[in-house]
């Protein structure tokens, strides 16, 4: 019974310990925000020009067709002969 006893001791300062280090995390990434919004106010970052991508148009149907067809005659199993 006294192991018992032990063993709930040490679980409890281990989750108080746990729950400790997670509110001081908390609170230190909140300050962190305010002192970046602060930063961000009187250094704003440079924001940089939108990239658009144009998409190449591929006539390749036939090959994805024959791709397809290949895969769904070797999953199935078929075999020629």
């Amino acid at each position: 019974m006294e192991a018992l006893k032990e063993g709930f001791f040490i679980m409890v300062i281990g989750m108080g310990t746990v729950f400790m280090f997670l509110t001081i995390m908390v609170y230190a990434m909140n300050i962190s925000k305010k002192i970046l919004d602060i930063v961000n106010k009187y250094f704003p970052e440079a924001e940089l020009p939108e990239l658009k991508k144009k998409r190449e148009k591929t006539d390749n149907d036939a090959e994805i067709a024959l791709a397809i067809a290949a895969a769904i005659h070797k999953g199935a199993g078929v075999n020629e002969g």
